[in-house]
């Protein structure tokens, strides 16, 4: 019993093979019947391209230069007219004559202050004068006095580095002449055509109005 299935599967094996064989064969006979594939389609071509060796060259014709512009006409003459300036004629006025003293300090100013010591320095000439602040304390208490002052006349005629050599009362009156002092201006002394600074001293009044 065996033995006759050996025979028969090998029968079929055969059988089996040999027409795997036969539909191989059909299939490369086929393949050589179509035309080949690695063949390109008519009309594209594949491979260097052939390229003239004298490169055609375009002349551009340079196109030809505008006209030159006309000359512009002249500009036209202006006239300007002449103005004919009138000076208001001003009213007269009758104005009061105001003799008055001008202040230029602030404050309360109840005194006046003393001139320069001729004695000693009469060629000191005060430009600009500010007049110093009365104390109010020594204004209560209807306190009079006067205060010396020494500082420096620089160049441009201002004042610098005061100081107080003497003042009766006693410092009752020394800040405000020193702040007074520093408003000051001077005319410089010239040497040689230069000007100079130059060491002064100023005594500085203060009275009251109504004493």
């Amino acid at each position: 019993m065996g033995k006759i299935r050996f025979i028969i599967s090998a029968g079929l094996a055969v059988v089996f093979t040999l027409g795997v064989f036969y539909f191989m064969y059909g299939l490369v006979s086929s393949a050589k019947s179509r035309p080949d594939a690695g063949e390109p389609p008519p009309g594209i071509r594949f491979g260097p391209v052939d390229l003239p060796d004298e490169v055609a060259q375009r002349t551009r014709a340079k196109p030809p230069p505008p006209p030159p512009p006309k000359d512009p006409p002249p500009p036209p003459k202006m006239e300007i007219a002449e103005v004919e300036q009138t000076t208001p004629n001003l009213p007269d006025l009758d104005l009061p004559n105001l003799d008055l003293p001008l202040s230029q300090g602030g404050g309360l100013y109840l005194g006046g202050f003393g001139s320069v010591d001729k004695n000693q320095e009469g060629d000191i000439i005060p430009l600009v004068r500010i007049q110093p602040i009365y104390p109010r304390e020594a204004a209560i208490r209807r306190i009079e006095g006067w205060v010396q002052v020494e500082f420096t006349i620089t160049p441009a005629g201002t004042v610098k580095s005061p100081k107080v050599l003497s003042s009766e009362p006693p410092r009752l009156f020394d800040r405000e002449a020193i702040r007074a002092i520093l408003k000051w201006k001077f005319k410089p002394r010239v040497v040689d055509g230069e000007a100079v600074e130059r060491r002064a001293t100023q005594t500085i009044d203060f009275k009251l109005e109504n004493a």
